[in-house]
């Protein structure tokens, strides 16, 4: 009887997923039918374009928000790790944050030549992300208070069961929950925005910018769970200009 209690368990959970499965791709055709309505409302009711990767619920206004699972009607499906559906040298700026931190590497790299080839020549991208030479300071013997706070916010957010040596675990849950796959420091996200063909990086904290439309955009520290005071201490922006030679433009 346990036998094929298990087996009809087994049967009835493949054909729950198998339904789940087909009812995304139902719906992974329906975002991809609709999308280039949207794209080219949004271009044609815009003068300045702007956008937003990985939008997730926060949408910004005059962006034209994506996502791999938009969460409204405005939003458009954008797989970053696939060639985007937008011309070349279409958009002024481009923006993703706490994203490029959710694909492997090799992904991120094609993500932001991506981006590099649907940004006009002198466009801007900025990449807001956690920052992985933060998170390995918190193994230091002696630590500030930000760092204190941050370890117990970590633990007590993701419930991790930490008695002992809570920075070390604080530490292996940032490279593997909330889906991360790969964290940056600012060189090696600086080398590959230079690889993809971007110029001039520069290094800012959320919601500050030389650029007034990129003052302010960043939105995680106002999520459920994380606080402002968290956001400032674990993320760091790289911002970048768009070069292009004459054989690109």
């Amino acid at each position: 009887m346990y036998k094929k209690f298990l087996k009809r368990s087994a049967f009835i959970y493949g054909v729950w997923r198998a339904l789940l499965g087909g009812f995304s791709d139902v719906r992974v055709i329906i975002w991809t039918v609709t999308r280039k309505r949207k794209i080219n409302a949004y271009l044609q009711s815009n003068q300045r374009k702007k956008l937003h990767l990985g939008a997730s619920n926060k949408s910004l206004p005059g962006w034209l928000n994506s996502d791999l699972f938009p969460t409204d009607g405005d939003m458009v499906y954008l797989d970053v790790t696939r060639r985007f559906p937008i011309n070349d040298n279409t958009f002024d700026y481009v923006m993703a944050e706490h994203m490029i931190e959710h694909v492997p590497y090799d992904d991120a790299v094609m993500m932001l030549q991506e981006c590099h080839r649907v940004l006009k020549p002198g466009g801007r991208i900025r990449i807001a992300t956690p920052d992985l030479e933060v998170l390995i300071g918190l193994h230091s013997p002696e630590k500030t208070e930000s760092q204190e706070q941050y370890i117990e916010w970590v633990v007590n957010e993701c419930k991790l069961d930490a008695a002992n040596g809570n920075d070390v675990f604080v530490i292996n849950n940032n490279f593997r929950a909330w889906g991360h796959c790969f964290l940056y420091d600012r060189e090696t996200l600086k080398s590959t925005m230079t690889t993809a063909g971007f110029v001039n990086v520069t290094f800012y904290k959320p919601g500050i910018s030389g650029d007034p439309n990129l003052e302010g955009v960043e939105s995680h520290g106002k999520g459920k769970g994380t606080t402002e005071e968290i956001n400032q201490f674990e993320t760091f922006v790289a911002e970048a200009e768009c070069q292009k030679n004459v054989m690109e433009s």
